[in-house]
């Protein structure tokens, strides 16, 4: 009863922090109060699509550029990894100053831009534009021409006509700010809304005036399609800007200025939430649909394995007193007990391969753990564009220290004689697959002219973190873990391995390892499934109160259902239990991995190869990472239990 008080306890303490982190906001900037006619800026970031998951550069497409040209807005490392390039736009606004029908240029594309043009409408792609670190909202009609708002990944370049498949450019945007006034008294405003509503319109100048685009006349001609004294509405256009070679296409912006009464610090929350679109219900059914199943593996834990272990305990130590032939025959016969002279075997097949497997999975785990511990009390704000992937790269740099010294102690413990070699490929055999990955798909990326292809100098700085700091906090770590004293164990090796029976079939090792896995997957798929859609639908993830109790809760369900199937398998006198712990719980990585296949629909991919590449290629990545974590869960919660065990018995 007092366990599950404690539970309950824990659970309400971390929603609670999701509570918390609307209301405790730490944006990491500060806040900017413009006067009123003072120019605020807006910026443009990458082009992005759902269906290609390649971002593009926003003046790759014949959009309109500034005097001078675009300038890069300073970036830190996370931006260029996530994708980000953020530059400055050809757009003038003021504060409360609102513009009417403000002409921005006119381009007449060629063959090669319209068709550019419309390939990228085509694969959905949506601009992305920032007014004082706050990401533009989209407004658009729905199908059945109701109004509708999201919040995340931007608007749409444009779109196909579903009658002539023609491609039509948003070439007109009403570009509404909300602002906040700090103080009545003083004039000092914010902005705390910022949302695009894009338009096709094909402007005609009123007198059969035709602009070449280059003469300054033209922005001072009167348009037939809208005027300079009131918005555009879009039940006021008639035509839209098809997009075709050699047909001008003149791009025009309205800006509109509105109070707001949502101040500066809760600014962000209807974005995170977008709007309430999904309400918090779903992921409390996501925690109860996880601590359910976390109970009923405790109950099946303390029924089974509590109960029979207590039994089996009390009878070897009662057997051992006794002297008699016959009682020794009686121990013999079955019983984990006839495995404690091979039980600490080390494993016969890559035992250093297990130690760098295990240790690289402690320090993923406590690296993923700080992240999300960091997230959810709002260190880690959606407003610091790449905060949350230079943290995760910092945590796992500093886990290093853990992982060196995990792999150490089990390697010493293996008798092993190449700790040089288990401590290098500790520090590089999970960072170098990844970087190995993701420097291919940077190459290709780059002859893509993607934006997601990070520079070179980023490139270095990320080999010189690794080598420079993760390296050598990995072998500081196995230092300290090689110096400490053998890791004990409550009985002796023999020298020759007993042989192992052969099991039934339901106790075969390949049934557990891969069936096994699909408990823990069972208990996080919900919360998974808008992890993913954060992850590859460009929408904004903020629940990370709720993502620390399930990340608890899978913990937990991977160390008792290993447990549990270890120990009868010890009762099934198999005693090469080390990677069978391991693959036991790490199964779960494989249901992530077919989860994901199945999810991928849902993305409507293009054709394109890098498409298929970059999805399942970094799933793949993501999935072995699962496979390291939960794999080192339920290795090092077996080896608890059976040192425990053992050592509660009187062995010969």
């Amino acid at each position: 009863m007092l366990s599950l008080k404690t539970a309950l306890t824990f659970v309400a303490a971390c929603a609670a922090s999701v509570t918390m982190s609307e209301a405790f906001y730490i944006p990491g900037v500060a806040p900017l109060t413009f006067e009123k006619g003072e120019e605020v800026q807006m910026k443009v970031n990458s082009m992005t699509s759902i269906h290609t998951q390649i971002p593009k550069d926003y003046y790759r497409l014949p959009f309109c550029q500034p005097e001078g040209g675009a300038k890069m807005a300073s970036e830190n490392l996370g931006e260029f990894l996530t994708g980000n390039k953020i530059q400055s736009s050809p757009y003038h606004l003021n504060m409360l100053t609102d513009a009417f029908c403000v002409k921005l240029c006119q381009i007449t594309p060629t063959r090669l831009e319209a068709a550019k043009l419309a390939l990228h409408i085509k694969y959905g792609y949506h601009n992305n534009w920032i007014i004082d670190n706050l990401p533009s909202a989209s407004q658009g009609i729905g199908a059945n021409g109701e109004l509708l708002k999201h919040y995340a990944g931007g608007f749409p370049v444009g779109f196909i006509s579903s009658d002539t498949k023609q491609a039509y450019v948003y070439n007109h945007v009403n570009i509404m700010i909300d602002y906040h006034q700090v103080d009545l008294s003083v004039e000092g405003y914010r902005v705390v809304g910022f949302t695009v509503e894009p338009m096709s319109i094909q402007h005609s100048f009123q007198g059969g005036y035709e602009w070449d685009g280059k003469s300054s006349d033209g922005f001072n001609k009167p348009l037939n399609t809208c005027q300079n004294t009131m918005h555009i509405q879009r039940d006021s256009i008639s035509t839209n800007q098809i997009v075709k070679a050699d047909v001008p296409i003149l791009y025009t912006y309205d800006v509109i200025w509105r109070p707001s009464d949502i101040p500066w610090a809760s600014r962000w929350d209807i974005y995170l939430n977008e709007n309430h679109l999904v309400p918090a219900q779903v992921h409390w059914y996501s925690i109860t649909n996880s601590i359910l199943v976390v109970v009923f593996l405790s109950l099946l834990v303390i029924s089974i394995l509590v109960r029979n272990l207590r039994r089996d305990i009390a009878g070897y130590n009662a057997v051992a007193v006794l002297v008699d032939e016959e009682s020794d025959e009686e121990v013999d016969e079955t019983g984990w007990k006839l495995v404690h002279a091979d039980v600490f075997r080390p494993p016969s097949s890559y035992p250093m391969l297990y130690c760098v497997f295990v240790a690289t999975g402690v320090q993923l785990a406590l690296s993923t753990l700080l992240a999300i511990v960091f997230s959810a009390i709002g260190f880690l704000s959606p407003a610091r564009r790449g905060s949350l992937m230079i943290a995760v790269l910092v945590f796992y740099m500093l886990s290093g220290v853990a992982a060196g010294f995990t792999s150490s102690r089990l390697y010493k413990a293996f008798r092993g004689r190449k700790w040089q070699l288990c401590t290098v490929m500790t520090a590089v055999l999970f960072p170098g697959v990844c970087f190995t990955l993701f420097l291919f798909f940077n190459i290709v990326l780059f002859f893509f002219k993607s934006s997601a292809s990070v520079p070179v100098l980023d490139l270095i700085i990320l080999v010189t973190m690794w080598c420079c700091v993760s390296i050598p906090l990995v072998f500081l770590g196995a230092y300290f873990g090689y110096k400490r004293e053998t890791m004990e164990f409550p009985t002796v090796t023999s020298t020759i391995a007993r042989a192992i029976p052969p099991p039934q079939p339901l106790l075969h090792p390949m049934v557990g390892m891969l069936s096994t896995g699909i408990v823990p997957f069972a208990a996080a798929y919900v919360e998974l499934f808008f992890i993913m859609t954060s992850l590859w639908m460009d929408q904004f993830y903020y629940v990370f109160g709720f993502t620390l109790i399930v990340y608890m809760i899978l913990m937990i369900t991977c160390a008792e259902v290993t447990v549990l199937l270890v120990y009868y398998q010890l009762c099934a006198e198999n005693h090469r239990w080390w990677w069978y712990s391991f693959f036991t719980s790490g199964s779960t990585a494989l249901y992530m991995f077919v989860y994901s296949c199945f999810w991928f629909r849902g993305l409507e991919a293009s054709r394109m190869l890098m498409t298929y590449l970059l999805y399942f290629g970094y799933m793949f990545l993501i999935s072995f990472a699962m496979l390291l974590v939960t794999g080192m869960v339920g290795a090092l919660s077996s080896l608890w239990l059976i040192r425990k065990i053992f050592g509660s018995i009187k062995v010969d």
